[in-house]
């Protein structure tokens, strides 16, 4: 039952962080599936695992992540903190 219980509560947690990103500023470059390359230079979101989609979302952030786009996904992630973007990470990588 304890089991249960801190799982609710984790995915309560995530989903909220989750939450926080606006999933449709992406989707509007990377399309609704993520298969799409933003603006022909981005790599395909939909097959790269969380942990890679995590790294770039908190590397575009911190600049040590990106190349042709890193100026313009620092202003997309700069606004959410590391947590927010781990967590919408996992929900959308493979």
């Amino acid at each position: 039952m304890k089991k249960i219980v801190l799982s609710i509560v984790a995915l309560g947690a995530t989903t909220a962080l989750m939450a926080a990103v606006n999933a449709g500023a992406c989707t509007g470059c990377h399309g609704a599936d993520w298969s799409k390359a933003a603006l022909g230079k981005s790599k395909n979101v939909a097959e790269m695992s969380k942990a890679d989609i995590a790294a770039a979302l908190v590397g575009y952030k911190d600049g040590s992540y990106g190349a042709a786009m890193k100026g313009l996904m620092k202003g997309q992630v700069d606004k959410y903190s590391n947590e927010e973007l781990e967590a919408f990470a996992q929900t959308i990588g493979k």
